[in-house]
């Protein structure tokens, strides 16, 4: 691409600043091509800090129409919002904030119809689901198709990040069987703090940073756990599972699956 114009270094000016960051980093942000899979709690500050780092095409993909309840935390969203598909108001939001980039409205489910050729057209991908078939769909679709993915999630009042780069492991290496079906409350049951969200999901946009920017340490094969009214942060290491059923040393699953039924939901 040509060289970043004077707006551009004026809207970018703190990261060019930033050593570790500099004009070729922020012209890999501005080529680059990221998808945001759920734009609700954790997608939504992930997409608005992606979008103010200027990242080149925002890709936002989800199924759902934005409820009063969203509000609470989902903060791309507003009242004048409610009803409408979430993708298209948070685009908006998007184009309010930085104009001069290309935002990818995606209205559907992510399913295994068409993960792959949604996934294929991005570099990295930021899982914002909230939920276990989704979660290992994604994992399984970003390895075979080779591409980094930026893992978040939350309950109640606690949260996880970590980041799956094909040869390092996966979702499947972290949790091989999903949890019985019901064992799992849903944040309609239990709740969600808030400010929880905002601070896992800015940590997914700060790890997706990291990674085009080719920047400091990525969460690979780390588990960073936060709670949020201990205010506290801790990490866990895990390894690749060399006998994970798709990122092992013997793989047997080399194609999506029904995840639903691996899962156990209903159809």
């Amino acid at each position: 691409m040509a060289a970043l114009d004077l707006r551009q270094r004026q809207r970018y000016a703190r990261h060019l600043s930033l050593a570790e960051i500099g004009e070729a980093g922020q012209e890999r942000l501005l080529r680059s091509r990221v998808l945001i899979v759920g734009v609700g709690a954790l997608g939504s500050p992930a997409a608005l800090y992606l979008a103010a780092a200027g990242v080149g095409t925002i890709g936002l993909a989800d199924h759902d129409r934005v409820r009063l309840s969203n509000l609470q935390r989902q903060v791309i969203h507003s009242i004048d919002g409610l009803n409408q598909p979430k993708v298209q108001v948070a685009a908006q939001a998007l184009r309010r904030l930085n104009p001069e980039l290309t935002v990818e409205a995606i209205e559907a489910t992510v399913d295994e119809r068409n993960a792959l050729d949604l996934l294929a057209r991005f570099d990295v991908v930021v899982d914002g689901t909230d939920s276990f078939r989704a979660r290992y769909l994604l994992s399984d679709a970003a390895y075979l198709l080779g591409k980094p993915l930026v893992h978040g999630s939350i309950f109640r009042v606690e949260g996880q990040v970590t980041v799956f780069k094909p040869g390092h492991g996966c979702y499947r290496c972290l949790y091989p069987e999903p949890p019985p079906p019901g064992a799992i409350e849903t944040s309609e049951d239990v709740g969600i703090f808030a400010a929880l969200p905002g601070i896992i999901g800015t940590i997914e946009a700060a790890e997706t940073i990291k990674l085009v920017t080719g920047a400091g340490d990525a969460l690979v094969n780390r588990v960073l756990l936060h709670d949020s009214l201990a205010m506290t942060f801790r990490e866990i290491r895990y390894e690749r599972n060399r006998a994970c059923p798709i990122c092992g040393d013997r793989p047997t699953v080399h194609a999506l699956i029904d995840y639903g039924a691996f899962v156990g939901v209903a159809p």
